[in-house]
């Protein structure tokens, strides 16, 4: 696998991948297991055990959080964005 540290995102993805190493449900590791089809076919190296139900525990996550349901929504795309971006960039660099 290249080296993907200067990529769009890298620090979600590699955040995300260290909170699923030690079981903690987080907003990055919900997005790495969103992702983890993708990444896996680009060689990011993943725990085996993801996160069940990601797309929705992640978007109830972001309107539970700091009383701002009102911008979930947005912010869930914001995310999914970012990922894209990395898993995008990661196919360029591969």
């Amino acid at each position: 696998m290249e080296d993907l540290s200067c990529l769009p995102g890298e620090e979600l993805v590699r955040q995300g991948i260290e909170d699923l190493r030690h079981g903690r449900e987080s907003v990055p590791a919900l997005l790495v297991s969103i992702g983890a089809p993708r990444l896996r076919l680009l060689n990011v190296p993943l725990p085996e055990t993801l996160l069940p139900s990601p797309e929705l525990r992640l978007y109830e996550c972001l309107s539970d959080s700091d009383n701002d349901a009102d911008s979930a929504h947005s912010r869930y795309n914001a995310l999914i964005r970012r990922l894209v971006s990395f898993e995008r960039a990661a196919e360029c660099v591969s």
